[in-house]
């Protein structure tokens, strides 16, 4: 991977193939060869005819691992994205964030819509205006000494989960539990730019996905079949329909 500086913070990333850019950011938790490469999604769009970019967010993978709760969230992480672009020298690109990564692109398409060409709003539907529940729960097992001290079926879900990707727990308790901004259906209504938004059908962290398309003019909405919020990520259906919705653009 390589690494550059975004305002004092090392953030890691992948680039490869060629053609128009599209950024990748990942979910909560997860990294860019977690959420990109093992799925088979670098290796697709690659394929495609794109140049490939995925951003290990701050506190995971490669990225520097921050303890502090005021360096995250999802408008500073959207600012990594918006500086990757520009140490990379690529004016405009697709994203497609999956989860937490497509709150972090929304973001990124409401604060510079001249960066952004068309996005990919994955794995969080309805939720990303009503909220995805309490990061308490959450943040204290990731703090835990063991997954065996975790009561909580969700919370060990997602501790089960952090260390199946080796990440750093004390680093993504602090992101966890960082001011969330809202992103209100007035926000999103203001989007100018060509959304794709898909969710898995069985996915209740994120919500469905039409009722946030509809909020979003022009949107278009997909719904993964049988899919939960983990297993959506690798879906050929959803891999199909994000490279036919880059290349009826193209």
């Amino acid at each position: 991977m390589q690494t550059f500086d975004s305002g004092g913070v090392e953030i890691a990333f992948l680039d490869e193939g060629a053609g128009d850019p599209v950024l990748l950011i990942h979910g909560f938790a997860s990294n860019s060869s977690t959420n990109w490469v093992d799925t088979g999604w670098m290796r697709i769009l690659a394929q495609a005819g794109r140049r490939v970019i995925a951003i290990d967010n701050r506190g995971h993978g490669a990225s520097e691992k921050l303890y502090e709760t005021e360096k995250y969230g999802a408008p500073l992480m959207a600012g990594d994205a918006r500086n990757l672009l520009d140490h990379l020298e690529i004016p405009r690109a697709d994203v497609m964030g999956y989860s937490m990564g497509a709150r972090i692109a929304a973001f990124l398409t409401l604060r510079n819509p001249e960066r952004v060409r068309g996005a990919i709003f994955a794995g969080l539907g309805a939720n990303m205006v009503r909220g995805v529940g309490g990061a308490g729960p959450i943040a204290r097992a990731l703090e835990a000494p063991s997954i065996d001290d975790v009561a909580n079926e969700t919370a060990r879900t997602f501790r089960a989960f952090a260390e199946s990707t080796g990440s750093d727990l004390l680093a993504l308790a602090a992101c966890i539990r960082s001011s969330r901004e809202k992103i209100t259906a007035e926000d999103l209504a203001a989007i100018r730019t060509p959304v794709l938004v898909a969710v898995g059908s069985d996915d209740v962290i994120g919500g469905p996905a039409v009722a946030l398309a509809e909020l979003i003019p022009g949107a278009e909405s997909l719904e993964i079949a049988g899919r939960n919020h983990m297993k959506a990520v690798g879906d050929r259906s959803y891999k199909e329909a994000v490279v036919d919705f880059l290349n009826r653009r193209s």
